[in-house]
C-alpha cells in the first residue's frame, strides 16, 4: 500500500476509534489514579472532555500537521476554566500521558499496514506539543488567578482599613482562602516607596511567616491582616522584618471580620498616634497606645479607655478614684497624698493596689500613671459636660 494511502487509510480508522480511544483513556486513569476516582461526578466529566478533545486534537493534527499549536491549545480550552482550581499541571499531564499510553497503545490495531512506525512518531511528537500546552495554560490560569486575587485582596483590606464590613466582604475574604479564627493584625510603614518586584517579594515574606495573610500596601503604610493559629507575639516577630523604621502596631485579638476591622481601625490610629510615646516598643500593642490614640482624635480609644479604666474605678467606689487623683496631682507623692486626703500613707498604699487589681494599671510605675491621669481626665470632662452637649 503506498504511503500516502496508508495515511489515509490510518486517519480513517483513528476518526472512527477516537470515542472508543477516549473511553479507553478514562478506564485507564480510574485504574491508575487514586485522585481521580475521588473527583466528584462533575469533575470526572470535564477530565472526559478533556481526554475526548485531546485524542480529536491529535486526529486533526495527524490529518494536517499546520494544526499543531491550535489543536493542542484546544484540548484545555474545551473544559471550564474551573479546570486549573481542581486539578493541578501534575494531574493535568497525568491525563496526557495516559491518553498518549492509550493511543500508543492501540496504535497497531488503528494503523494501517506499513503505517505502524509513522503512527508512534506522530504520537510523541504530538504528545510533546501537548504537554507544553498544559504548562502554558497552567501558567496564564495562575497569572490571571494572581491577578484576580490581588484585585479581591485589595478590596477586603480596604474594607478593613475603613472599617466597612458589608455582606460582600465575607464572600470575598473567603474566595481568597480566609476563614474566620485567631487574627493577627499589624500596621507600619514600608521601608520607603515598594515598586511592583519589591512588593512581590513583601507578600512572599509574610506569607512565608503567616500562609493565610491578607497584605495591603498603601502608600508608605503596610498592613498585615494573618489568620493564624500560632503565637502571635512569635509570628509578629518573624514579620517585623518586612516593616521599615518607625512604629509597628498589633491590632486587639481579633476572630470575625466586624472584629478583625475593629483591630486593623486601632492599629492604623495606633501607627499614628505611636510617635507620641518615644519609648514605645516595637511592636507595641495598640491598646498600649489609648492615652496618644485619644490624642490624635480615635473616639474608639476614647471609649474603651473610659471602659476599662475609668469606670471600674468608679463603680468600685471606696473612694479609689479621689485617692488615684489626688495621688497623681500630688507629683505620685505617697506621703503628699496622705496629707492631702488626712489618711495614713498605708491606706494610700491600699487603694492605689485595690486600683492595680481592679484595671491593671499600677499607677506606682509611669508609664501606667499616665494611662490612668488620662482615663481619670476623660471621666471628668465626661461627668461636666452636660447631656444637651
Amino acid at each position: 500500500m503506498p504511503p500516502t494511502d496508508a495515511r489515509t487509510e490510518t486517519l480513517r480508522r483513528l476518526r472512527a476509534g477516537s470515542g472508543q480511544l477516549a473511553t479507553a483513556a478514562l478506564k485507564s486513569l480510574d485504574a491508575d489514579y487514586h485522585w481521580f476516582r475521588d473527583l466528584p461526578a462533575k469533575e470526572r466529566s470535564w477530565v472526559g472532555i478533556v481526554a475526548q478533545a485531546g485524542i480529536d486534537a491529535f486526529v486533526t493534527w495527524f490529518a494536517d500537521r499546520s494544526e499543531t499549536a491550535r489543536s493542542a491549545m484546544e484540548v484545555f480550552a474545551a473544559a471550564p476554566p474551573e479546570l486549573t482550581r481542581v486539578i493541578s499541571l501534575q494531574h493535568a499531564l497525568a491525563i496526557v500521558r495516559t491518553a498518549v499510553k492509550v493511543v500508543e497503545g492501540h496504535s497497531d490495531e488503528f494503523a494501517a499496514p506499513g503505517a505502524e512506525q509513522m503512527l508512534r512518531e506522530a504520537i510523541l511528537r504530538y504528545s510533546r506539543e501537548i504537554a507544553f500546552s498544559a504548562a502554558e495554560v497552567y501558567a496564564r490560569a495562575a497569572e490571571s488567578r494572581g491577578a484576580w486575587d490581588a484585585r479581591i485582596e485589595a478590596l477586603v483590606v480596604d474594607a478593613l482599613v475603613r472599617g466597612e464590613v458589608d455582606d460582600a466582604v465575607p464572600s470575598r475574604a473567603a474566595a481568597l482562602g480566609w476563614k474566620p479564627g485567631p487574627t493577627l493584625v499589624m500596621v507600619g510603614t514600608t521601608d520607603g516607596t515598594l515598586g511592583e518586584v519589591q512588593s512581590a517579594d513583601v507578600r512572599r515574606t509574610i506569607r512565608r511567616a503567616a500562609g493565610n495573610a491578607l497584605v495591603g500596601i498603601h502608600g508608605e503604610t503596610l498592613v498585615v491582616v494573618a489568620r493564624t493559629d500560632e503565637d502571635h507575639e512569635a509570628v509578629a516577630a518573624q514579620l517585623l522584618q518586612v516593616f521599615g523604621p518607625g512604629p509597628v502596631v498589633l491590632g486587639p485579638p481579633a476572630v470575625t471580620l466586624t472584629e478583625v476591622a475593629r483591630a486593623t481601625r486601632g492599629a492604623i490610629a495606633g501607627a499614628t498616634a505611636a510617635p507620641a510615646w518615644a519609648q514605645a516598643p516595637r511592636p507595641v500593642h495598640a491598646d498600649d497606645l489609648l492615652p496618644e490614640r485619644v490624642l490624635v482624635g480615635d473616639p474608639t480609644a476614647r471609649e474603651r479607655l473610659l471602659a476599662i479604666a475609668y469606670e471600674p474605678i468608679l463603680q468600685a467606689g471606696g473612694s479609689l478614684q479621689e485617692t488615684v487623683a489626688t495621688f497623681l496631682d500630688c507629683g505620685r507623692s505617697l506621703e503628699l497624698t496622705a496629707r492631702t486626703m488626712f489618711v495614713h500613707a498605708n491606706t494610700v498604699r491600699y487603694r492605689l493596689k485595690k486600683v492595680s487589681e481592679i484595671t491593671g494599671w499600677d499607677v506606682l510605675h509611669t508609664r501606667d500613671a499616665h494611662v490612668l491621669h488620662t482615663a481619670l481626665a476623660l471621666g471628668r470632662l465626661q461627668a461636666a459636660t452636660p447631656p444637651s452637649l
